[in-house]
């Protein structure tokens, strides 16, 4: 096994060091850490935005620029979170805190080393764990047959109900909402044109990048307009971006126990980098013998959760490339990638494309070190990226937008249909409904109808097909677990609320 793995490492490191995926590399951290640095523009949006570029690009070219956008994201969050307490990322809302102290008390350097450095580490050790654990959780799945797979997309969006903040039933609803997208178009098994209006354009389904540049990319700009803030730089210039040795001593266990979270949180439909962030810190914060100086400006408050929201972040990728699962939106549109470039995501990538599987682990590395060596000298750009208003950036970005999505077909009726999703998503946000649930029942739910016909075309038409096998079974009860767990009143409340202290 271990041979095995060196071998598989040094495939991926062959693949990703290739110019080509190094250059890709570099651009996606670069805009990964530029849209977190501006608060709005997550990844989610910026990666919804650039899938139109994907089609021109090698399928792990495009995948490793977009993972580098992703945890490239959660590096450039921490900068303006210390910098001017204003979190460009929301899972750097908790490194604001005591980042934002230590900016004041004129240690900014310091705070921004941490970060980076924690977020090194736990980038670099998540990477390996993603290679020690990914191919045993493969060769596990690639035993499972229609039903298997049938359960685990059922569990897969019964548990995305927690990527919902607020309402179940909104959550419900969205899933319903994103199933019933998913079945417009042709019916792979008969021909016949299901839900389409007679609209010729309508034929082959929805398109997936419509879907998500409207929702999460016109949408997200929309809100931003409404809410847009004052920004001013408190901290105009930065210096003692060293850490000593008392530094080092001082965040070794907290950037250890927050990488170890993220690990764990990451990979759990919901968690990823914000939830990490958040239990690291209350975590972090227990066990601390300088408790007290939490949200004062202890250092320790910083190297913790940066180190979790990273781990999370990347280890939110075992379940996307060994199930085909998402556990978060942005793996959601890593998985839309992946069908856009005609890979059928799930175990069967490490066997017949090991190159793609191999060369997307090792680049998060390569990414990993290319961010330490970007971030800190470029804090001055970042820092005057901030000051740059959003009604200055809507034009561009809805240009962008239309030109992306015209190029997909040439048809001017995508740019509408996109427009209409945009509005939905600004309606979706007014109403509390998150729309990453909707994302994941879009996406799983042509593949859930495909592997249930084939299941009961295997059981000749038995349902008992998906109770009787031990693993379907076992996945169908978790998921009515995961139900039950939701509806309980203690467990209903907003994520944000469950780590609110009691004072």
């Amino acid at each position: 096994m271990d041979a095995s793995i060196f071998a598989n490492l040094w495939l991926g490191l062959q693949t990703a060091g290739s110019f080509i995926n190094l250059f890709y590399c570099l651009i996606g951290v670069f805009l990964g850490t530029a849209i977190g640095v501006l608060p709005g523009l997550g990844p989610v949006a910026t990666i919804a935005m650039l899938l139109p570029i994907t089609f021109g690009l090698p399928p792990v070219t495009s995948l490793i620029m977009l993972a580098g956008i992703f945890y490239g994201a959660q590096y450039g969050g921490s900068t303006t979170a210390i910098l001017i307490n204003l979190p460009g990322e929301s899972s750097s809302i908790v490194t604001a805190l005591d980042g934002h102290e230590m900016a004041k008390q004129g240690r900014a350097g310091k705070a921004l080393a941490t970060a980076a450095w924690a977020s090194f580490f736990a980038g670099t050790v998540t990477t390996i764990l993603i290679a020690l654990f990914s191919p045993p959780l493969a060769e596990v799945a690639l035993k499972f047959g229609p039903a298997e797979y049938f359960s685990l997309m059922v569990l897969g969006l019964v548990a995305s109900v927690v990527l919902a903040h607020g309402s179940l039933m909104h959550a419900l609803g969205m899933i319903v909402f994103g199933l019933l997208l998913g079945i417009v178009g042709t019916d792979v098994n008969s021909g016949v044109a299901r839900y389409s209006f007679d609209l010729p354009e309508l034929i082959d389904g929805i398109n997936f990048v419509v879907v998500a540049m409207g929702v999460f990319g016109l949408g997200e700009i929309i809100c931003n307009l409404e809410t847009e803030t004052e920004r001013s730089l408190m901290v105009k210039k930065v210096s003692g971006l060293m850490l000593d040795r008392n530094d080092f001593k001082a965040i070794a266990a907290p950037v250890l126990r927050g990488t170890f979270l993220g690990s764990i949180l990451g990979i759990l439909p919901g968690g990823g980098a914000m939830l990490s962030s958040f239990a690291a810190y209350a975590f972090e914060k227990k066990v601390s013998k300088n408790a007290a100086n939490f949200g004062k400006g202890a250092i320790e408050g910083v190297a913790a959760p940066e180190a979790a929201n990273n781990a999370g972040a990347q280890a939110s990728f075992i379940p996307m490339l060994t199930l085909g699962i998402p556990s978060n939106p942005v793996m959601a549109l890593m998985i839309g990638a992946m069908i856009i470039q005609g890979i059928q995501p799930g175990p069967s990538v490490m066997v017949e494309q090991p190159a793609l599987f191999w060369g997307l682990v090792a680049s998060m590395w390569i990414g990993n070190v290319m961010l330490v060596i970007l971030n800190l000298p470029l804090i001055g750009l970042w820092v005057k990226m901030v000051s740059v208003p959003y009604h200055l950036l809507f034009p561009a970005i809805l240009v962008f937008c239309c030109i992306g999505v015209f190029s997909l077909s040439n048809a001017s009726f995508d740019i509408y249909f996109m427009a209409i999703f945009g509005l939905a998503g600004y309606v979706f946000r007014k109403l509390e409904c998150e729309p990453a649930p909707m994302l994941l029942g879009f996406i799983l739910g042509p593949m859930m109808e495909e592997f249930l016909r084939r299941a009961l075309l295997l059981s000749k038409g038995s349902a008992m097909v998906f109770v009787t096998r031990p693993i379907s079974a076992t996945m169908l009860v978790m998921a009515a677990l995961v139900m039950v767990s939701v509806m309980l009143p203690a467990l209903r409340k907003k994520r944000e609320e469950v780590f609110v202290e009691d004072e």
